[in-house]
C-alpha cells in the first residue's frame, strides 16, 4: 500500500492532457527557448511511427508506437525520465497490413496511454485495450470492433474504478466503460443514429453534486453519468463529425468543439436534462474554431488555435473576441498552460510561446526536427515533445 501511495504523489502528467485532462501544469522553472543544440537533456530514437503523447510517473515515460514487423506491431514503451534510455518495449497487439486505411495525419498509435498507480493502461482504437503492469506484462487486453474510417485518436480516462472510452465509427458509436482491474465490460451505451467518425477524449466535470462525463461525438454532444452511463443532456449540432478536440469545463461552461464541416465552438451550460440545444447554449464561436487542436482556458480568458495556425482570445464567459492572431504553421497538438506561459506545438517543429492576457505577446519560437503532431507532457522541471522519430526531454541544462 505505502509502495502505491508513493506512485501516486510522484504521478506528474498521468493522461492526456495531463492531471486535469485540460492542459495544464503546475511545475516551474520550465524552458522558455530551446533548439536541437539548446536545453535538450536527452533526444532517443523512437521506434515506428506514433501519435500519442507522452506520459509520466515514477521517473518513467510512456508512448505507444506502431512498427512495421510482417503486418503492424501496437507497442507500448517506456524511458527512463533521467537517461532517456528505452526500458519497456512490448508487443500489445499484432494487425495486418490490410488494415491501413487511415488519415495520412493519422498513425495507429494516436490515443494517449495513461497511468494509474503501479498499472499503465494503452488504448489503440478499434485495435484494442491492454493494462500492463510498470514492467511491461500484460494484464488483460480486449477488443471492441467498429469501423474507424481514419484510425484511432480518442484517449481513454480512469473514474474511480473505471476506464472510460468513446468508440465512434461509421457502423457503430458507443461510450463504454472498463472495470480497470478486469477489463469487463462495466456499461456501454450506445449513441443512437446517426452514428459517424469521432476521435474524442471524454471529460468528467462536477456540476453541483453530480458528476458529468462529457463525450462529443458526431452531431451530438453528450452528458452522463459517468458510474452508469445514462444520458442526463445533449446538445445538437448538424454540421459536425469527425470531432477530435477534448471539450475543457471552466465557469460553469463546457466549451465543445463541433468538428468538420463547418467549425464551430459552443459554450454549454451544464446544468439542464434532455436536449439543451435551445436553451444552454450561452455562446458560440466560428471565426477561428479548430478542428483538431483542444481548446484551452487560463484564467478569465479562452484560447484556440486552429488547424491553420490562427491563435484566437475570446472572454471565456461572454465568447467576446479579445485578439486573434497568425502564428505560422499549421496545427493538431493541443496547447498547455504551465509555468505562465501557454505553448503551442506547430506540426512543421516548431513550438511558440506566449504570454497568457488580453494582449498578444509572442515570447519565444523553439523549433526541433521533424514533425510535431503529439502534444506536450510537463513533469520534473521539463517538457517532453515527441516528434515523428524522436523522444526528447527539455529543461534548463544549465541551472
Amino acid at each position: 500500500m505505502k509502495s502505491l501511495l508513493i506512485l501516486a504523489l510522484l504521478i506528474q502528467w498521468p493522461a492526456f492532457r495531463g492531471p486535469d485532462g485540460q492542459g495544464h501544469s503546475s511545475e516551474r522553472g520550465l524552458p522558455l527557448t530551446w533548439s536541437e543544440t539548446q536545453n535538450i537533456a536527452w533526444k532517443t530514437k523512437v521506434p515506428g511511427l506514433g501519435w500519442s503523447s507522452p506520459v509520466i510517473a515514477n521517473g518513467r515515460v510512456w508512448i505507444t508506437t506502431a512498427v512495421e514487423q510482417k503486418g503492424i506491431s501496437l507497442r507500448a514503451l517506456a524511458y527512463d525520465i533521467e537517461t532517456g534510455q528505452q526500458v519497456v518495449d512490448v508487443e500489445v497487439f499484432k494487425i495486418p497490413y490490410d488494415r491501413r486505411d487511415i488519415n495520412p495525419k493519422n498513425s495507429w498509435a494516436s490515443p494517449t496511454p495513461i497511468i494509474d498507480g503501479d498499472r499503465v493502461y494503452v488504448h489503440f482504437g478499434a485495435d484494442g485495450t491492454a493494462a500492463l503492469t510498470w514492467s511491461g506484462e500484460i494484464i488483460w487486453k480486449n477488443r471492441f470492433e467498429y469501423q474507424s474510417q481514419h484510425g484511432a485518436g480518442g484517449s481513454p480516462i480512469i473514474h474511480g474504478d473505471l476506464l472510460i472510452f468513446s468508440c465512434d465509427g461509421s457502423d457503430a458509436a458507443f461510450v463504454i466503460a472498463l472495470d480497470k482491474l478486469t477489463g469487463k465490460t462495466r456499461w456501454k451505451t450506445n449513441r443512437g443514429y446517426p452514428a459517424d467518425q469521432a476521435y474524442t477524449t471524454p471529460l468528467v466535470i462536477r456540476v453541483g453534486d453530480q458528476d458529468q462525463l462529457i463525450s462529443v461525438g458526431a452531431f451530438r454532444a453528450r452528458a452522463y453519468e459517468p458510474l452508469t452511463g445514462k444520458e442526463i443532456w445533449r446538445v445538437r449540432y448538424d454540421e459536425g463529425f469527425s470531432n477530435v478536440p477534448r471539450p475543457v469545463f471552466a465557469h460553469g461552461l463546457v466549451y465543445i468543439a463541433t468538428g468538420f464541416q463547418q467549425p464551430e465552438l459552443l459554450a454549454v451550460r451544464p446544468d439542464g436534462k434532455g436536449d439543451v440545444t435551445r436553451t444552454h447554449v450561452a455562446w458560440s464561436l466560428k471565426r477561428g474554431a479548430p478542428l483538431t487542436p483542444s481548446p484551452l482556458i487560463v484564467g478569465d480568458e479562452l484560447y484556440v488555435v486552429n488547424d491553420g495556425g490562427i491563435a484566437t482570445c475570446i472572454d471565456a464567459r461572454t465568447g467576446a473576441l479579445v485578439w486573434q492572431q497568425r502564428l505560422g504553421g499549421t496545427y493538431s497538438a493541443s496547447p498547455v498552460f504551465a509555468d505562465g506561459r501557454i505553448y503551442f506545438l506547430a506540426e512543421q517543429g516548431a513550438t511558440v510561446v506566449i504570454a497568457p492576457g488580453r494582449e498578444f505577446r509572442r515570447l519565444a519560437v523553439n523549433t526541433l526536427d521533424g514533425g510535431l503532431l503529439a502534444s506536450m507532457g510537463i513533469s520534473s522541471g521539463s517538457l517532453f515533445l515527441r516528434t515523428d522519430s524522436y523522444l526528447y526531454r527539455v529543461t534548463e541544462t544549465l541551472r
